[in-house]
C-alpha cells in the first residue's frame, strides 16, 4: 500500500470483519477512529520500551546464586 504525507489511512478488510468490529465497538460505544487511534497508541508505547533480556540460569546454578 502508498503511504502518502495525509493523514488517512485507508484498508480493506472482509467484510463480515467490519460488520462484527462495528458492532462491538458500537456495543463499547467507540467509533472505529477512537479505537484505532487508542489501540495504535499503546501498540507504539510497548514498541518503544526497552526489552531487558536476563540469562536463564540452569537449575543448578540458580540454586548456588
Amino acid at each position: 500500500m502508498a503511504v502518502g504525507p495525509s493523514g488517512r489511512i485507508v484498508i480493506e478488510v472482509d467484510p463480515e470483519l467490519k460488520r462484527e468490529l462495528y458492532s462491538c465497538l458500537a456495543s463499547d460505544q467507540l467509533n472505529l477512529r477512537q479505537w484505532f487511534l487508542e489501540s495504535a497508541q499503546q501498540y507504539l508505547a510497548t514498541r518503544r520500551q526497552l526489552a531487558l533480556e536476563l540469562p536463564v540460569l540452569p537449575a543448578i546454578e540458580r540454586s548456588r546464586a
